[in-house]
């Protein structure tokens, strides 16, 4: 009876695939920082073309959920187009340290390559894991064309993956369209773009940003002053005017005006093989405003996307048809703003300082083995040991790891704390299953820190605002668009690493090589 149900199942799948062909085109749309609940607040201001049309044309999940904290633009990326956590896909955050030269360096770092129109130095080489855009370029013997396009180079790098024909993001100190030298070329409209009348820089004088509805329209949050407008402009006498830029409204323009020259002259949808165009866009807190948790500039944010969105969807119906593309449209899971609190409000918590853990630390294990340097460093939540010392005095690295995670777990504030080699042989549990799969183990500190929410990192750095833990979950929809899919709604959650095996399932392709993740089942039934 098993095997008779099992061959009905697939004969079934297989009707149902048979019914819906490949698209032509999939338009995969990340929006860092969206937030469904944002969604819900302003759709007073929405038209039917943008959000609304995703809402009511697509398969809706309400919600994306990510298996492991500390989630950041790089991260998110990497994990929704790789399948796979960055246990095994290797991007474990934005940037990484480097103690040999005591910096902060982006994360896809790679000096062996030059960049066009920046002087960034990028490669997707510590991307371990292959993409959907990756697999497609297999699968097609590089027929297929695959390109990213994004406000950061993060989020336009993993996009497009090892194997992607390009990757384009805003230079922060030109504002043109930057790619690096991994990616061989650099399509003819694009370089007319970045030389033309309409490239980012010459118009920027022109760019004021003034509420694009009557001020009383945004009246989501009775937390703002009534009649209160807002006015900022950008220029290039201003310290950080591009990577503010990056967080207003106009970015997304901006990514629709080069997302449309691949539109229009990339020829998608008329090869035999799908291609595939990955586009990101902004919908969080303002640069500038980052302390302000509730204002009017992230409801315009919201409306001049979703217009945004209606001219996206308005092109590709024009030049490839709807019922040829999927739309899969989602966020990165993680929102970032500043915390301020009036004096008189009292929170619990208090100051974690990590110079005084590390220094407290090496005294400690100074007493149990020696007068030696055995704390190299902290950063980003990890403790780094000293492993030559370790080597040199021929310890064994998980006894001192464990001794020194039971000194760290005694701090007032400490949630929980792991080791670099509990992870490696398989000790977890609920707690700190978290550590395992936002790290990975090259470059892994030896000591993993979470700590108590409200409690404050503070690095006793003259000037730098002290950092507030927060562990709440971001509301992040998913919605599968276009290529014949019948409408839906489905209130259910869903793993970031499904959302991989499911664009690569509709596109008859094998998943990623790192995803251990099955297609969404609602997708593989879909008539």
């Amino acid at each position: 009876m098993r095997r008779i149900l099992t061959s009905l199942i697939v004969i079934l799948a297989v009707t149902n695939l048979e019914a819906r062909e490949a698209p032509k085109l999939v338009v995969y749309i990340t929006v860092d920082q969206l937030r469904g609940d944002y969604i819900e607040y302003f759709q007073n201001t929405f038209g039917e073309g943008g959000f609304k049309r995703l809402m009511n044309q697509g398969i809706v999940y309400n919600n994306v959920r990510f298996e492991f904290s500390n989630i950041d633009q790089a991260t998110a990326f990497a994990t929704l187009f790789t399948g796979s956590n960055p246990c095994f896909h290797g991007i474990t955050s934005n940037k990484v340290y480097d103690f040999n030269r005591e910096r902060e360096v982006s994360v896809l770092y790679d000096p062996d390559f030059l960049g066009n129109y920046t002087r960034d130095n990028y490669s997707p080489k510590k991307l371990y894991a292959s993409t959907i855009g990756d697999e497609l370029k297999i699968a097609s013997k590089g027929r297929s064309d695959v390109y990213a396009v994004a406000p950061d180079a993060e989020s336009a790098i993993l996009s497009a993956g090892n194997a992607g024909n390009g990757a384009f993001w805003i230079d922060n100190i030109n504002g043109k369209w930057a790619t690096t030298t991994y990616y061989k070329n650099v399509p003819w409209y694009v370089e007319r773009y970045n030389n033309g009348i309409e490239s980012l820089p010459v118009g920027l004088d022109k760019m004021v940003w003034t509420p694009a509805l009557p001020i009383n329209r945004y009246n989501a949050f009775p937390y703002v002053p009534d009649d209160v407008s807002f006015r900022h402009s950008f220029n290039l006498n201003q310290k950080y005017c591009f990577p503010d830029l990056k967080t207003s409204p106009f970015v997304n323009n901006e990514v629709n005006k080069l997302a449309f020259q691949f539109l229009e002259y990339a020829g998608f949808g008329t090869r035999a093989c799908p291609d595939m165009l990955s586009l990101t866009y902004y919908a969080g807190n303002f640069n500038r405003l980052m302390h302000k948790e509730y204002s009017r500039e992230i409801q315009d944010i919201y409306y001049q996307l979703d217009k945004d969105l209606e001219r996206l969807f308005e092109t590709i119906d024009k030049k490839v048809g709807l019922e040829n593309t999927l739309v899969v449209f989602t966020g990165s899971g993680y929102y970032k703003s500043i915390e301020d609190y009036p004096e008189d409000i009292l929170l619990s918590g208090g100051n974690f300082y990590p110079k005084r853990c590390i220094a407290l630390l090496n005294m400690y294990l100074m007493q149990l083995y020696g007068q030696k340097h055995w704390v190299t460093g902290y950063y980003d939540g990890q403790i780094y040991l000293n492993r030559k010392a370790i080597d040199d005095e021929k310890l064994a690295l998980e006894n001192i790891q464990s001794k020194a995670a039971e000194f760290v777990a005694q701090f007032t504030g400490v949630q929980s704390v792991t080791t670099d080699c509990a992870l490696r042989n398989g000790e977890w549990n609920e707690g700190t299953v978290r550590f395992r799969n936002g790290t990975h183990h090259l470059g892994r500190g030896d000591i993993l820190i979470e700590l108590q929410p409200g409690w404050k990192i503070n690095h006793e750095i003259p000037g730098e605002k002290v950092k507030v833990v927060r562990n709440n979950a971001v509301a992040t929809p998913l919605v599968f668009m276009g290529n014949g899919l019948k409408p839906k709604h489905i209130y259910r959650e869903v793993k970031a690493t499904e959302i991989a095996p499911t664009v690569t399932h509709i596109l008859r392709i094998r998943p990623p090589n790192a995803t251990q993740s099955l297609p969404l089942w609602e997708l593989t039934s879909e008539k």
